[in-house]
């Protein structure tokens, strides 16, 4: 066989094994990709029920409410547009508080969002683009509630 040739089936060989790796690894990841989502989209119908997902925005004045177990917590999450109720079981991060930032993992339950794990944010600068002006809003005085 010519060196030519040899070089071709070895580039061809290369091409199929890179190309084999990255749809092994995109069909193994596939359950575990979760989708960040604002109330908005879940209003909106965007957000399958059961799927793992990423909830994002405000958490609502006086929404918070812990459960007599001391571990569950609801609170109401708010995008300026739309609002969604979640429910979390465990301790939540120092900086969680009404009018801050969190994101929440887990699965839209009948409208609930069942949260894993709640995750605060402590700086818009960390604020997706959909709810950076619901932080500066929020900051001049503005009222979480519409």
């Amino acid at each position: 066989m010519k060196p030519k040739n040899q070089r071709l089936i070895l580039v061809a060989a290369a091409l199929f094994a890179v190309v084999a790796a990255a749809l092994l690894a995109m069909w193994g990841l596939r359950e575990q990709a979760s989708y960040f989502f604002t109330p908005a989209d879940i209003a909106a119908g965007k957000a399958s029920e059961g799927k793992a997902m990423r909830l994002g925005g405000m958490v609502q004045a006086h929404s918070i409410q812990r459960q007599g177990d001391g571990l569950t917590i609801r609170f109401v999450v708010t995008d300026g547009k739309a609002t969604t109720p979640v429910v979390y079981r465990g301790i939540v991060p120092d900086l969680f508080r009404e009018g801050s930032g969190a994101v929440a993992e887990g699965r839209l339950q009948n409208g609930t969002f069942m949260a894993d794990t709640i995750l605060a944010k402590h700086d818009e600068r960390y604020m997706p683009p959909e709810l950076g002006n619901l932080s500066a809003e929020h900051k001049a005085g503005g009222t979480l509630e519409r």
